[in-house]
């Protein structure tokens, strides 16, 4: 049987800080040496920030699931998920001539699984009758958070594309379905904690109602 691991980390990171960005350059996974604002750096630079996001979503998700075992379900997802941040953070430092067969990367597999999984979970839920606001409990005020970060590592990836760089679509479906998980995600934490949700009303604006 053909083995479709991806490739094992070779790293030994013994010094943490080298003074090679000084000059405010850093080193793709080829080894070119690009600004630190270039696109390319600031796509996967947020989905580093998201990756970081979801871990703090993680610790909150998992210290609630003290209360509520079935949290726990989440907890390992959002797990994995920080995994596959990571793989996608490889691929897209890395240009295409320098790609190898097995280096880590996200797949269709990865976005079929996030489709299986937001359905599962949105089953559980009540229709919604409005927009949701960020809220109910720390752990969806965190979902929130990075679904944000999420959605805006998405658009960088699709600025990215546009410019003419090379961008795997694989990469963007996944961040595009990894948004709808956390906005589905968010809500389904809320409920097994039995927190309200908060949902938009415009009229709750002070400007609401004033006759001037």
């Amino acid at each position: 049987m053909e083995d479709k691991r991806f490739n094992e980390p070779r790293l030994a990171l013994n010094r943490i800080y080298t003074r090679g960005g000084d000059r405010g350059l850093t080193s793709l996974a080829g080894g070119q040496r690009v600004p630190k604002n270039s696109p390319r750096i600031e796509c996967y630079g947020a989905v580093d920030e998201l990756n970081a996001a979801l871990g703090a979503a993680a610790v909150s998700v998992e210290e609630a699931a003290a209360r509520r075992p079935e949290l726990s379900v989440l907890g390992a997802i959002i797990r994995r998920v920080q995994h596959e941040l990571f793989n996608l953070g490889s691929i897209l430092a890395t240009l295409p001539e320098d790609v190898r067969p097995r280096q880590a990367r996200v797949t269709d597999a990865e976005v079929e699984r996030l489709e299986r999984e937001i359905d599962v979970m949105n089953d559980e839920l009540p229709a919604l009758r409005s927009f949701v606001l960020p809220g109910g409990s720390r752990a969806a005020a965190e979902l929130h958070v990075s679904r944000t970060i999420c959605r805006r590592a998405e658009r960088l990836a699709v600025a990215l594309q546009a410019a003419g760089e090379s961008v795997p679509p694989e990469a963007v479906r996944y961040l595009n379905r990894l948004s709808d998980a956390l906005f589905v995600w968010s809500r389904w934490v809320n409920v097994q904690l039995g927190a309200p949700e908060v949902l938009w009303d415009p009229n709750q604006p002070g400007s609401a109602g004033d006759a001037g």
